[in-house]
Order: C-alpha cells, then structure tokens, then sequence
C-alpha cells in the first residue's frame, strides 16, 4: 500500500464491541516523518490524550473534529487506532486547535448512532482518509467519539 497508507491489521483481542479489531497502520513515513513534524509545527489540531497502558501523554496530529448537526466528532478512519484505544480508556482528552487548548470529554457512539455519523462522515472527508476508510467499509470498524459540552 506504499509509505504513507501503511497495511491492514486484525487484532484478535477485539475492539470495544467484542469483535475482531481492524486497523490501518500507517506507513513509516507517515507515523515517523509526517506525524512528528506536524505535532512540531503546531499542526492546526492536536489530540492530547494518556496512554492507557504508560500514562504518559501523548500528542496525535488530527483533523478537526467532524461537526454535524450541531455537534462535534472524533472520528478515526484507520479504525482501531491508538489514539482511539487510549481515548476510549480515558474518557477524556485535551484537544489544542489552533493554538487554543480545550479539554474534552467524549462519550463512545455504538450501533445506528456511529453508523450514521461514519457514512455521513465518509462521504465528506478528501484527506487520504478516505483510502483507509475505503479498506473498512464496515461503520463498526471506526470508533466515534462525541464531545461532550462542558460548562463555561
């Protein structure tokens, strides 16, 4: 699949529904090229999130949050993601957007709810999401995250 789109995974341990987990793994060159300079260039949007296993914090480039009908998304394209695993472990994140940082906290979407959020989502995105998004067609492969309000 080249340098940048990386190869599909299983992980048989399952994902959050029980079932097998896919995942695109990025390629080198994204994940060790592209990612670091992005997050050292302060890169529009910032996923600030611990580590389910190391609790050290981590920083994942993102796209910003999908918004649709009044409320704002996190959505993981490559699936099963780190990212993802680590959010749905801490229920919680900060997320810095151009330069403004926000702590969030994000409820897991399953079923009818996720579905309608990834194919809305999937028929918007023209980032080179769109191949891993492709590779797992199924809306359950993609975990989605609401953000919650929170008070001012």
């Amino acid at each position: 699949m080249g340098m940048m789109y990386g190869h599909l995974e299983t992980n048989p341990h399952g994902a959050a529904g029980g079932r097998p987990a896919s995942y695109v793994r990025p390629g080198v060159f994204l994940a060790k090229v592209l990612n670091p300079i992005a997050v050292a260039l302060g890169r529009k949007t910032v996923l600030l999130v611990r580590g389910r296993k190391t609790g050290k914090l981590l920083k994942v480039p993102m796209d910003l949050p999908f918004e649709w009908n009044g409320t704002r998304y996190l959505v993981s394209p490559r699936g099963e993601t780190h990212w993802a695993r680590n959010l749905r472990a801490a229920g919680e994140a900060d997320l810095r957007t151009r330069r403004v940082l926000e702590h969030i906290r994000v409820v897991e979407l399953q079923g009818a709810e996720r579905d309608a959020v990834v194919k809305t989502y999937a028929s918007t995105i023209t980032c080179n999401c769109r191949r891993s998004m492709q590779l797992l067609p199924d809306p359950a492969d993609h975990p989605v995250f609401r953000i919650e309000p929170t008070a001012t």
